[in-house]
């Protein structure tokens, strides 16, 4: 059990991500990370223990940008090690950042897929760094001139046929803002949630409402099995289940 949370707002996301986080404390205790992103850069920041422990005042304000996701990780595959922390990122194609809630089932085979055929190393023995890498390796096989979002949803598609087991996961694309998507049998929870704002509405995905409860936004509803959510850079929301 993990938690993870996604904010597309208007300003600075970092303190809320942080917030939240601290509401989620009770799903992992074993480490927490941050990576916002400003434009087409992330920042990232994760390390062991409680929220409290991994992130000073220094660090949140060096996580610039007004997306964001957050992760508190409780180990349930790979080791007890900060290399561990999530969430995790690669730079191709265009740099993504993910945090994920679960265990995938087919973790081996995965992982001699990715090295075989996809032509892509992983540095940990957690399976979040194996559904980042089929993630990324199923949006680069969109081949687009322009990502738009049913490139993405067709990549997720296909890692509901390569992946298996209970999941939902949060990644930020650098250049294009956030994707949210849930399992197929909908095992592991998620929730969407939106506030309004002066300069527009900002949306979260969460592993439970006590985080957007906590930040005071509207729970809107659960995300369905299988359901993908994106927001754009420009808070534009778009869902495909």
């Amino acid at each position: 059990m993990c938690g993870i949370i996604g904010i597309v707002g208007k300003s600075a996301v970092a303190p809320s991500l942080y917030d939240a986080l601290t509401m989620l404390q009770h799903r992992g205790q074993d480490a927490a990370g941050i990576a916002t992103l400003d434009g087409y850069r992330i920042h990232l920041h994760k390390g062991n223990g409680l929220v409290r422990d991994a992130f000073g005042r220094s660090a949140i304000q060096k996580l610039a940008g007004t997306i964001g996701i957050g992760h508190v990780r409780y180990p349930t595959a790979g080791v007890d090690d900060s290399s561990e922390a999530q969430p995790f990122y690669v730079n191709s194609p265009y740099g993504i950042a993910l945090g994920h809630n679960g265990n995938l089932i087919n973790t081996d085979s995965l992982t001699q897929e990715l090295f075989d055929s996809d032509r892509r190393h992983l540095n940990t023995q957690s399976d979040s760094e194996v559904l980042l890498n089929v993630l990324a390796h199923e949006i680069q096989m969109q081949n687009p001139g322009s990502l738009l979002p049913r490139h993405l949803f067709n990549a997720v598609d296909a890692v509901h046929q390569r992946c298996s087991g209970a999941y939902t996961a949060v990644a930020m694309i650098s250049g294009h803002g956030l994707l949210a998507f849930r399992d197929p049998r909908g095992i592991r929870p998620a929730v969407l949630g939106h506030r309004q704002t002066d300069q527009g509405i900002e949306y979260a995905v969460a592993s439970e409402s006590a985080a957007l409860d906590a930040l005071d936004f509207e729970l809107d509803r659960d995300l369905h099995p299988g359901e993908a959510i994106f927001i754009s850079l420009d808070g534009d929301l778009h869902t495909h289940s």
